[in-house]
């Protein structure tokens, strides 16, 4: 099993949600973190309740992955505080379900701009400093990227590529010693998308821990093993009356 203590991280969209748990699992085990996502306050609030648990292994800034240049300076502020790179969790995204007819051109834009292009800009940046040295990154996709569903074009159109792009990544970069996985939850129960909040009656779903502990054992494999897909479902789904 690999021993993750020391190395250092990336998660994006981090302030809550999967994000979040995945930041704090990683903690937990002695990664040092780089959290980020668009809202700088909520950034520095989520820092400074990590910190009195965590100390200085926990840092980061705003940052709106949809954006190139903002993704540079995410990553400056890591080489700034910790200097290398090990692990990339790209799972910031956008969770807008519209019809075709009622969603704006900027709604489709930010939605494939988030969900798509800010993952390339992020494995962009840090593909340089993971290659030759065992480094991981893991894309948070959705069980959308292989079911399509009306009123979720946008969303639907934004984890297909995902799929396509994490698989060309993997097949590209195994040889440099970069593993790549994809996850894909199902129905989690986190204000993400919509749901709107999280809601204790929704029992049969899955949590945002659920989703950090397959990140977790994905990153403590073996380096001779690859889950490059993992499809994480509810094992009792609510029946459709």
């Amino acid at each position: 099993m690999t021993n993750l203590a020391g190395k250092t991280a990336i998660v994006t969209g981090a302030t809550r949600g999967i994000g979040l748990a995945v930041a704090r699992a990683l903690l937990e085990r002695e990664v040092r973190v780089v959290l980020c996502a668009r809202n700088p306050v909520k950034v520095e609030r989520t820092i400074a309740s990590l910190r009195g648990n965590f100390g200085e292994n926990v840092s980061g800034i705003g940052c709106d992955v949809s954006n190139p240049d903002s993704v540079k300076s995410l990553f400056d502020h890591l080489k700034r505080t910790y200097e290398t790179l090990d692990i990339l969790i790209n799972n910031a995204g956008v969770g807008l379900h519209r019809s075709i007819d009622e969603m704006t051109v900027e709604e489709w834009n930010a939605t494939l701009s988030t969900n798509l292009s800010g993952v390339f800009y992020c494995c962009h940046e840090a593909i340089p400093m993971l290659k030759g040295k065992g480094g991981y990154i893991i894309n948070i996709g959705s069980l959308a990227g292989k079911h399509a569903s009306a009123g979720s074009a946008a969303y639907c159109a934004s984890k297909f590529g995902l799929v396509g792009f994490t698989e060309s990544l993997m097949q590209e970069v195994r040889y440099d010693h970069i593993r790549v996985s994809l996850i894909m939850p199902g129905s989690v129960n986190t204000s993400f998308g919509r749901g709107g909040g999280e809601d204790p009656s929704n029992t049969w779903k899955l949590v945002a821990e659920d989703v950090a502990e397959v990140v977790v054992n994905a990153l403590e494999m073996e380096p001779r093993a690859l889950p490059s897909q993992i499809e994480l479902r509810p094992s009792e789904p609510k029946k459709k009356s």
